[in-house]
């Protein structure tokens, strides 16, 4: 099997590299007298149904025996009060300077000795849908957030006879022990007024403390899987990926990086309206292996937010449960949700596999582009950006805004254009891994890149049909991009009302700003963490080459 769960009596010794302080901590909390393993889906569904302040619309889930719950199962609905994002500013990752792992391990022992006159609950479910790379993830959390672990089972791969056949013939991944994670959202400690999201992804554990937002949990599982992954020969990606199956038995594989908001998930479902046959990897968590180019999907279904799909649209057919939403009475006296963040900000459901039906776990198909999605205002729609160092260097400096799936501290500018490389604000490893493994796609795997702009150009806001058309020209081979100004390495694709006129001084002003913005960025990573996430210097030069170019 892929991860370590047993050990002999020899290996449990304080050399033994699967064992730490904070792994030791947090897995033995899972062998207390206290503890309930769930056994199944259907049980953890009826559990949730019955946890305190949990609706159960009236929304049936649709073909529920095919994702492991019974006839007549509904919707669940539950809302978590204020907080409805990510807080990035809980998180700390052992061996980044300034993390004190003894005293936070100390903090951990306590939180579960508070726990320890509660019920807790230890679910299990599967990373990583293909024989390639599977993970076995394992979370204890306490009676009353049984919503909570429902989700989380919904979202991964709950355990069955088949996956965990799968499992036992998938590769083994030497020195990778299961993923653990202890949670309790009803935690609180004057250090930490917005919670603690703790990793040590060294030994595939984490501790999720005062947080009651699903995202955490989904994205803490994701942290460790992305990490065992880097470790070994995979390339961790926050994104989608599609395949366009093409006439003549040609393929295109495109990945599409991009953060919640920037329409990674729009570019990765659309039908195209019927141009092409479309074969979808998934839309958020996927990894890449350098040894052959292929894909293997993390999840099976869908986090997807309910901003965009009122309650009549068909997309909701395969909701299966729905956070930070509104509920109502229907003409017929049925519960049925009110969507389209009218409550508040980045409501989400999660939506099962069914709602791409042509959905698969592995793309054997080599990627041919990646597409990073940038909400820059001094980028055309679509440019092609060539050579390895650069096109990496731009993805290690991918701009954007921020969005509501984020709770923001104190002081945040909401409307800054920020970076957030790879689009991956979930790494707890160097950032060179990312830019090391991206360059090696672009350099010996030949991958295309492109940048997409998604937000506005100037001021002018750029459609989805715009994006889409771009999209659809690279994978016909039919878009004819030109030498864009003096750049050596970058192409535009010129679009009628988006094409920049670099003889207008406020406009190369612009274009320039946001170049220096990436210079300092990539600049920066010298100084902040101790210079944990330094580029190569060629990196930096790539930035600095763009610029002079500009003069």
């Amino acid at each position: 099997m892929a991860t370590k769960a047993k050990f002999r009596w020899d290996e449990l010794k304080a050399s033994n590299p699967l064992f730490s302080m904070a792994r030791t901590t947090i897995e033995t909390a899972f062998y207390g007298n206290n503890v309930e393993r769930i056994k199944s889906l259907a049980e953890c569904y009826k559990l949730a149904k019955n946890a305190p302040g949990t609706i159960v619309t009236d929304i049936p889930v649709e073909r529920p025996e095919e994702i492991g719950l019974e006839q007549g199962a509904k919707v669940l609905l539950f809302n978590d009060g204020a907080v409805t994002g990510r807080t990035a500013a809980a998180r700390r990752i052992a061996g980044e300077p300034g993390v004190d792992v003894g005293k936070i391990c100390g903090e951990i022992r306590d939180a579960v000795y508070a726990a320890r006159t509660r019920k807790l609950y230890h679910a299990s479910a599967y990373i990583g849908l293909h024989r390639d790379f599977m993970v076995k993830a394992n979370l204890l959390i306490p009676e009353s957030h049984e919503m909570l672990m429902y989700n989380w089972l919904l979202n991964f791969q709950y355990i069955t006879n088949e996956y965990t056949k799968m499992y036992r013939m998938s590769n083994q991944m030497n020195n990778e022990g299961d993923i653990y994670i202890f949670a309790d959202p009803d935690w609180s400690h004057p250090d930490y007024p917005l919670g603690l999201a703790f990793f040590d992804p060294m030994h595939n554990c984490a501790a999720i403390l005062g947080m009651r937002y699903f995202g955490e949990l989904k994205k803490g599982t994701l942290t460790l899987a992305w990490t065992i992954a880097n470790r070994n020969g995979y390339v961790s990606c926050h994104g989608g990926q599609k395949r366009y199956n093409l006439e003549n038995g040609k393929t295109f594989v495109a990945g599409v990086f991009g953060l919640s908001g920037s329409g990674k998930s729009t570019i990765t479902h659309a039908k195209h309206e019927g141009k092409y046959d479309i074969t979808v990897l998934h839309d958020d968590a996927f990894i890449i292996s350098t040894k052959d180019g292929s894909s293997v999907a993390l999840e099976p279904s869908y986090f997807d937010k309910t901003q965009d799909y009122p309650m009549d649209s068909p997309e909701n057919k395969y909701l299966l449960s729905v956070q930070n939403v509104g509920a109502t009475l229907d003409e017929d006296g049925r519960v049925v949700l009110v969507t389209e963040d009218i409550r508040n900000g980045n409501g989400r459901a999660i939506k099962s596999k069914l709602w791409s039906p042509d959905r698969i776990d592995k793309i054997e198909e080599p990627v041919n582009a990646i597409f990073y999605l940038m909400k820059d205002p001094s980028l055309p729609p679509l440019i092609k950006v060539n050579g390895p160092v650069l096109s990496s260097v731009m993805g290690a400096a991918l701009a954007t805004k921020r969005t509501t799936a984020e709770r923001l501290a104190p002081g945040v500018d909401p409307d800054a254009l920020v970076f957030e490389s790879y689009a991956n604000p979930f790494r707890t490893y160097p950032l060179s891994d990312d830019y090391d493994k991206f360059k090696y796609l672009f350099e010996h795997r030949n991958v295309d890149c492109y940048i997409l702009n998604t937000g506005f150009f100037t001021d002018k806001k750029i459609p989805k049909e715009v994006t889409l058309e771009c999209v659809e020209a690279v994978v016909e081979g039919k878009a004819q991009f030109k030498k864009w100004g003096s750049f050596d390495e970058i192409e535009i694709l010129e679009i009628e009302g988006f094409t920049p006129d670099l003889n207008d001084e406020k406009y190369v002003g612009l274009l320039k700003a946001r170049l220096k913005d990436r210079y300092d960025f990539i600049k920066s990573r010298e100084e902040v963490k101790g210079g944990y996430d330094k580029l190569p210097d060629e990196a930096l030069n790539a930035i600095k080459k763009l610029i002079d170019e500009l003069n």
